[in-house]
């Protein structure tokens, strides 16, 4: 069943459309959630690194660590730490903290006063005033200097119980009162997280019904495109079981592939149907033509075994010359229909031309040539039988004359004979070329033949990838003429 299932085009179609779409959601997911986790973490470092900023503008500017106005540690926690390592500044309710330069949530120092300075610090001089900063020309303690760029990391904290993942931003503020200090500062990513989670659920669910809906519409989308094909396939099978190739399968009101399809395959029963057709004619036609010869020649036989004085050996040795070429020309068009290939021997058509001219008797009709050298390549019996099928042909209908002409013209052997008898109507210069095809019906059969010279003479023409026509003579006869290929120069030796 599975097997049957997946055979199916409108399954592997909705498969495949399935799993291309199933991609492309995948690596388009993936996209959207690693841009939107990468925007929302940019926004929560420069979160980060503006408080780390403000809270460095404070100490530049000579807040003591321990006077720090610090953010809620809920959204921001932020730690003050010096050269050594110390937390000096931490926010309320910080309970722990990490990805930061120091572990600790309590300050280490001692609380300053509000001047600013220490107890030992006021003498007559001018020592610390309120700010901090220091009294003379030496101010360089006064004035803290911020770096121009922050540092970032990511860490945890929990605040008032409660634990969160951060974006730390670290900027150092050099030169204040209490040395080099560093400032860390965190953003929570609480809305990062919780963009990227919701996004993520959205995915997990709109997916799959996206790709249901994408698998429904294909595969009603296919079994419509499909549909004309399954009718092709009934009637086709119809047609086998009932054998009538009669019959056409239907061709849809389209242009696309599917119509095309249709019209190949009507195309290939009528030309199935016809050829059906031509073979029976053949065998009905080639039946009656055998069993003339072969009736006369029982008789003759019957007779002469009953009374040899009235035996006619001339007749009986006609009807077998005649039967025998029958069985001939028919075994040729068997081999031809079956697709022999016709050989690539190399023959001089002239040459050819005058040992078929060779082996007829003078008789009546007399014969004209103009033989010029011209070589072919092909089955030296068969071109012999087309010359001699067509040189019997003029003989036979030719008033006095005849004449055959042999020469070559540009990448074409022609061969010529005419006779100058009554012609073919042109109306029936393509139907001579049928078998059994015999346009003179009230002649002899022993002057006319069976019908087979000029069919086989054709196809033989047409398997040497010539043709053969018919055309008026300039004596008023008939003029065949036959094209064949000449042979490709021979590479020497």
């Amino acid at each position: 069943m599975r097997r049957r299932l997946f055979g199916s085009v409108r399954a592997r179609a909705t498969l495949g459309a399935t799993l291309v779409v199933a991609v492309a959601l995948l690596a388009a997911g993936a996209a959207v959630l690693l841009a939107l986790r990468s925007n929302l973490t940019d926004q929560a470092s420069s979160e980060a690194e503006s408080s780390a900023r403000k809270v460095a503008v404070s100490i530049a500017t000579g807040t003591a660590p321990a006077a720090l106005e610090l953010p809620d540690g809920d959204d921001t926690p932020v730690q003050v730490v010096d050269g050594d390592g110390r937390l000096l500044a931490a926010s309320e309710d910080l309970e722990r903290i990490s990805g930061t330069g120091s572990s600790d949530v309590k300050p280490v120092t001692p609380p300053v006063d509000d001047d600013g300075g220490d107890d030992d610090a006021g003498d007559d001089d001018g020592g610390s005033d309120r700010h901090g900063g220091r009294g003379g020309d030496d101010d360089s303690y006064a004035y803290g200097e911020i770096a121009d760029d922050a540092e970032g990391g990511k860490g945890s904290a929990t605040v008032d119980g409660e634990t969160r993942d951060y974006r730390f931003a670290s900027l150092e503020v050099k030169n204040t009162r209490q040395g080099d200090l560093t400032v860390y500062a965190g953003a929570s990513l609480s809305a990062e997280q919780s963009a990227v989670g919701t996004a993520l659920t959205v995915m997990l669910i709109g997916f799959p019904v996206l790709l249901g809906v994408v698998g429904a519409v294909t595969w009603l989308v296919t079994r419509r495109a499909l549909r004309p094909v399954e009718d092709i396939r009934s009637e086709m099978s119809a047609i086998t079981a009932s054998q009538d190739l009669a019959r056409r399968v239907p061709e849809p009101a389209t242009h696309d592939e599917v119509a095309r399809l249709a019209r190949t395959t009507n195309e290939t029963l009528a030309a199935l149907e016809t050829s059906v057709e031509r073979q029976r004619r053949f065998v009905a036609d080639a039946s009656h033509e055998l069993r003339s010869p072969i009736a006369s020649l029982r008789t003759q036989l019957e007779v002469g075994s009953a009374h040899p004085e009235l035996l006619d050996v001339d007749g009986a040795v006609a009807d077998t010359v005649r039967l025998q070429e029958l069985a001939a020309g028919l075994l040729l068009l068997a081999r031809l229909d079956a697709g022999e290939r016709p050989g690539e021997a190399r023959i001089d058509l002239a040459t050819l031309a005058g040992e078929e001219l060779s082996q007829r008797p003078v008789g009546r009709v007399a014969v004209r040539t103009h033989l010029e050298p011209v070589e072919v390549a092909g089955s030296r019996s068969q071109l012999a039988r087309v010359v001699g099928n067509l040189l019997d042909n003029a003989q036979r209908h030719a008033g006095s004359r005849v004449d055959i002409a042999v020469r070559a013209e540009g990448p074409w052997a022609v061969v010529e004979v005419a006779d100058d008898g009554a012609g073919v109507p042109e109306t029936e210069r393509e139907r001579i070329f049928e078998r059994f095809v015999r346009l003179d019906d009230a002649r002899a059969r022993d002057d006319g033949g069976a019908g087979l010279g000029l069919a086989i003479a054709r196809d033989v023409a047409v398997r040497h990838g010539g043709a053969l026509t018919v055309r008026s003579s300039p004596a008023g006869g008939a003029l065949f003429e036959l094209r064949l290929p000449v042979a490709p120069v021979a590479p020497v030796a």
